[in-house]
Formats: structure tokens, C-alpha cells, sequence
């Protein structure tokens, strides 16, 4: 005898984005994932791996670096001076943009970031440690004579 085969199930509604500034954002302190929340919220607890995290308090500005240990996406309170990896523990230099300078390096032409004063800096993808041109010293002796 055969079976009746049973109807496709009902496709679930289409996701609809919520209005602007009703959810805001922020990366689980525990396993890195991006946490959606709404706005007015003080925590968030994660549907992955249950750890609670803070949210900033309103108004306060976030910036994002890549962890130079495990190369994890990390989010900060804009200002911080380091911050410390979650997953690796590392502890990452955070520079605003006006403190970083760009060279070329000098073996691959990977396109490198240093602080300012810096003397040289190390690639990651070749190890080559490439020299930064003048120092400041160098160009204002030379503008001095």
C-alpha cells in the first residue's frame, strides 16, 4: 500500500533587519561570536556558549584590531591603550590612526604598519626586518645645516 507522501513544510518568514538603532552589536567574551542586542541592554548572554558579556555604556566608541597572537578579531573601547586576547591571552598595542605610520617591505612589498619612531619593523608573512627610511632626528639635523 503506498504511503501519502506529506507536504513541503512552510518556508520560515524571510529575516527583516530591525529598525535603525533599535539593536546594536558586540563580540562574545567567550567564544567570539557577534552578539545582536538591543539597544538599552547593560548584558548579553551568548546562545552559543552562555557566557554573559557587558555592553558599553551608550555613546561610547568602539574600534576593532586583529590579534597579533591567534589573529582574532578583537573589539575594544576606542582609546584603550593595549587589550589583552581573549582566546590567546595576548597582549595587543592599541594605536589610534594618527600613531601608526606605512612602509613597504623591503623583501615582498607586503604593505607593513608601525608605530611612529619605530627604527624598524618585521614582516609576518616573510620575517624580513625592513628599516624605516630617516628618523626624525636624521631629517631635522640635515634641515639644521
Amino acid at each position: 500500500m503506498p504511503v501519502p507522501l506529506a507536504p513541503y513544510p512552510t518556508p520560515p518568514a524571510p529575516f527583516t533587519p530591525p529598525a535603525t538603532g533599535s539593536e546594536s552589536q558586540l563580540v562574545c567574551s567567550g567564544c567570539r561570536n557577534l552578539l545582536l542586542y538591543p539597544v538599552g541592554a547593560t548584558s548579553v548572554c551568548c546562545a552559543v556558549c552562555s557566557s554573559v558579556t557587558a555592553v558599553p555604556p551608550p555613546g561610547t566608541e568602539m574600534a576593532q584590531l586583529v590579534c597579533g597572537g591567534c589573529h582574532t578579531l578583537l573589539m575594544y573601547i576606542r582609546g584603550a591603550a593595549s587589550v589583552q586576547c581573549s582566546c590567546c591571552h595576548t597582549i595587543n598595542l592599541a594605536l589610534e590612526g594618527n600613531q601608526v605610520a606605512h612602509v613597504n617591505c623591503g623583501n615582498c612589498r607586503m604593505l607593513l604598519m608601525y608605530p611612529y619612531g619605530a627604527r624598524s619593523v618585521k614582516c609576518a608573512v616573510c620575517q624580513f626586518i625592513t628599516s624605516i627610511g630617516a628618523s626624525t632626528s636624521n631629517i631635522e639635523q640635515k634641515l639644521a645645516t
